[in-house]
């Protein structure tokens, strides 16, 4: 994608490929369902384009890792044309490309469905069930709170661990010579696309700023616990978390 002097993405280059016009607009106004897979920089400008072209009754969702600022803007370019709700599938890896592709990605995943004001029963129905044909299980949420929430389980590790690799770069980068598994685990969504999780970032920096000053809060009552030499309390502080985290493996 290219961007104006402006910053705003050339919408022209979304539909273009090698200098071809891209084939699949002449065929949306036949399409019962229609997912928005694009950023949401990207997406307003998309559903400008095709929400005149599609068929009356049309399913529009998207799977964007922000949902206040993308349904606020989606909604009312739908509104006339199509039932738009949003969804995010919480799939994926710090891989891109075909060659990344999983036929069972969406297997048992949660998939987070994001219904606002102007969203029919209808559609959030059918766009639940579109996802649990494809494997997933769902679960409802408003924009604004599914931006929290994704703040804390997504956004604030993946800058967590972008941090903490230019922690150890910064400060010893002969260690990364030395690192096993648990840091390889702990930094591998850092290898994500750096441009995309930016504007993910960006995009829910409120609701981020709140989990990253929960963290320093965090870390502060880690480095007491270090300073107080309690290892009662350092003990019971991993083995809260310990009890917690290995819920993760068995909850369905």
């Amino acid at each position: 994608m290219s961007a104006s002097a402006s910053g705003k993405m050339d919408i022209n280059e979304v539909f273009r490929g090698g200098g071809r016009s891209v084939e699949w607009l002449d065929a949306i106004n036949k399409a019962s369902i229609v997912m928005l897979a694009e950023t949401g920089l990207v997406a307003p400008a998309l559903a400008e384009k095709i929400a005149p072209l599609l068929a009356p009754g049309t399913l529009v969702t998207d799977v964007g890792s922000v949902k206040a600022p993308v349904v606020e803007s989606l909604a009312p370019i739908f509104k006339n044309h199509a039932h738009f709700v949003g969804s995010h599938p919480m799939a994926g890896s710090e891989q891109t490309g075909f060659a990344a592709a999983n036929a069972g990605l969406f297997d048992d995943a949660v998939c987070i469905i994001t219904p606002d004001a102007s969203s029919t029963p209808e559609a959030v129905v059918a766009v639940a069930e579109f996802w649990t044909l494809l494997g997933s299980r769902t679960s409802e949420l408003s924009p604004a709170v599914h931006d929290e929430v994704i703040a804390l389980v997504s956004h604030l590790p993946h800058l967590l661990a972008a941090t903490l690799v230019n922690l150890v770069c910064s400060q010893n980068p002969n260690s990364l010579n030395f690192c096993g598994n648990g840091f390889r685990d702990t930094t591998r969504v850092a290898s994500g696309s750096a441009e995309m999780w930016s504007e993910i970032l960006q995009s829910n920096r409120e609701a981020l700023k709140k989990s990253v000053g929960g963290m320093i809060e965090k870390m502060r009552e880690a480095l007491e616990l270090l300073d107080s030499g309690d290892e009662t309390r350092l003990n019971q502080f991993l083995t809260d978390a310990k009890t917690e985290r290995d819920r993760l493996k068995t909850r369905k």
